[in-house]
């Protein structure tokens, strides 16, 4: 049964979610603020499976919360956000964000989001060959690992699956759309920023420029494309 960590502090809203996701079958604990986060998800011992992050919060707003759960955690966040500026989203998504749903919506389109990046995060790439070479880079899908120069890059279940559906078509433009659907595991047309940022994200991890990337190429109009050193 996945573990939630709902961060909520509308006390109504956070009390009707919580008995909605435990309908669907999730145990879910919640916090009403970033500290009490931090601390639920790092000082409990828990095992949160996946946070539910509201931006909105008093005092240390959803953004930085999420920032310093990704310093020190891989842990699957959702954003829960009542703006949708595009803006927000994308600090967001830089931020270390795997995705975001925008407020109100229904608990079930959460859960849908929240199996699909279980889903990768249980398993994060399927392939022929236990280890990828790209260059300095080695990437092991079924250990979640993936080294630069022999130091483990850190990166998250949805960067590494990325990485691993770009190395496996090196040279081919993929495009946003097929990257969803790959990687994310969308089955409709989702929001093409997540890509971007996931991209930006990763080229931070794996180019020694990532203003001037060698390695994952931008094609205008049309996608990404890896190119083999």
């Amino acid at each position: 049964m996945p573990r939630v960590l709902l961060v909520e502090d509308d006390d109504a809203l956070a009390e009707a979610f919580s008995l909605a996701l435990c309908g669907l079958g999730h145990e879910v604990d919640v916090a009403s603020d970033g500290e009490q986060a931090l601390e639920a998800l790092f000082g409990s011992g828990a095992g949160t499976d996946v946070v539910l992050l509201d931006v909105m919060l008093p005092g240390m707003d959803g953004f930085e919360v999420c920032r310093r759960i990704r310093a020190r955690s891989m842990v699957p966040v959702i954003l829960l956000t009542a703006r949708g500026d595009p803006i927000d989203i994308v600090v967001g998504l830089e931020g270390g964000a795997d995705d975001y749903v925008v407020k109100p919506t229904e608990p079930r389109v959460v859960d849908a989001r929240m199996k699909a990046i279980l889903r990768r995060s249980a398993h994060p790439a399927e392939t022929n060959d236990s280890t990828i070479r790209i260059g300095t880079l080695e990437i092991d899908p079924a250990a979640m690992v993936a080294t630069k120069e022999d130091a483990e890059l850190g990166l998250t279940a949805t960067e590494l699956r990325l990485l691993v559906e770009f190395a496996e078509h090196p040279g081919q433009v993929l495009s946003r759309q097929t990257l969803l659907k790959r990687v994310w595991d969308y089955g409709y047309v989702g929001d093409s920023r997540i890509v971007d940022a996931a991209v930006a994200r990763l080229r931070a991890k794996i180019e020694d420029d990532p203003g001037n990337p060698a390695l994952l190429r931008t094609v205008r109009g049309l996608g990404y494309r890896l190119v083999r050193p």
